[in-house]
């Protein structure tokens, strides 16, 4: 279920004119089925808002001023917060990460000049609010999670999801896994995020790739670990992943260079089956995102962070994330000014978005 904001707005086409009217289909507690909205399929390709609008500080705050949905019928792709941070192991705070990310992507515009990519030209693409999730019981916000992103899934929506601690992949995943059958991971993080359990509990974001991999969500030859580094209680903490069979990049091995030609691998790697992308912000070095739960110090730089995203362009994306955001501890913006960009990165690297 989607807890939207309380009003939505709509561009008239060529007038540069934004209307407002009441938010449609809000979604109530204890009702996972999404409502559909009467709106939507009459709803324009999002247009890319003007240089006056870049700089003024006025209407709603969704993602990139992106119009707000209700339902995911007739969209290609919808932004999704999910403001979960009950399963975080060190820092909190990513339950602010949604929230603060949309209003660091206000300045993006609409268009990749780098990579030449159009969107909105190409997709039908809204914000869909926040799922509403239960900040006291971390096993029933992964079953709110699970049963908005089936619904979001069987409407032919590719969520792009901004978290929010890591757990919400695990429900993430099973609704994809249950549309997709085991998919492929490309996973940028500074942890592999595969431990077994945590004082008892099976469930938190150092598990959600182990809890993925029981039950059978991934397809563990084309599973890719990137920018893995940090101190350890073992002196061999990659052992399960590469058991598994997946590939694991330390962030020592992406030191000082490109990623380009790892990225040409990856690709071969990942053929044209489905591909899930789950972005860690901790991956990067703490001095260019310094806003997460569990920083590590030595990590990826932001442009190799786009070599990563531009290199699964054309690939088969079924869905995105991009975690662990805690905006207590980015006083300047800047760890969630990178997410909000790697975002809209995820977003021109889906299928069917047109490039020049």
């Amino acid at each position: 279920m989607l807890r939207l904001l309380t009003s939505s707005c709509a561009r008239v086409l060529g007038s540069g004119v934004v209307t407002w009217r009441p938010s449609v289909g809000l979604l109530s507690p204890g009702h996972a089925r999404i409502r559909q909205a009467s709106d939507v399929s009459d709803a324009p390709h999002h247009q890319s808002p003007s240089a006056e609008s870049l700089v003024q500080l006025v209407g709603i705050c969704s993602m990139m001023h992106l119009p707000l949905r209700s339902s995911p019928d007739g969209l290609d792709a919808a932004f999704i917060g999910v403001p979960l941070d009950i399963g975080t192991s060190n820092r909190p705070g990513a339950r602010f990460g949604p929230r603060r990310i949309r209003e660091e992507s206000v300045m993006l515009g609409a268009v990749n000049p780098s990579t030449g990519a159009l969107p909105f030209q190409s997709l039908r693409v809204a914000d869909l609010g926040n799922v509403n999730v239960n900040l006291y019981n971390l096993q029933d916000s992964c079953r709110l999670i699970r049963e908005v992103y089936q619904n979001v899934l069987a409407a032919g929506c590719i969520p792009l999801t901004l978290g929010g601690d890591h757990t919400i992949t695990y429900p993430i995943l099973q609704a994809v896994a249950k549309k997709h059958g085991p998919v492929g991971l490309v996973h940028v993080g500074a942890h592999t995020n595969t431990a077994d359990k945590t004082l008892g509990e099976k469930v938190h974001h150092r598990t959600a790739f182990r809890r993925s991999v029981d039950e059978g969500l991934l397809d563990c030859k084309r599973v890719v670990q990137i920018g893995i580094r940090g101190s350890s209680v073992t002196l061999d903490p990659y052992r399960y992943s590469r058991s598994q069979g997946f590939r694991v990049v330390l962030a020592e091995d992406c030191w000082m260079k490109s990623l380009v030609p790892l990225m040409a691998e990856i690709r071969q790697q990942m053929a044209d089956k489905p591909l899930y992308i789950s972005f860690g912000i901790d991956a990067l070095d703490p001095a260019y995102a310094p806003g997460t739960g569990t920083p590590e110090i030595a990590g990826l730089t932001p442009s190799q962070a786009l070599e990563i995203i531009r290199g699964c362009q054309g690939l088969n994306v079924v869905g995105c994330d991009l975690v662990e955001v805690s905006p207590p501890y980015d006083l300047s913006g800047n760890t969630a000014l990178l997410a909000a960009n790697l975002l809209f990165e995820m977003l021109c690297a889906l299928p069917k978005v047109t490039t020049v």
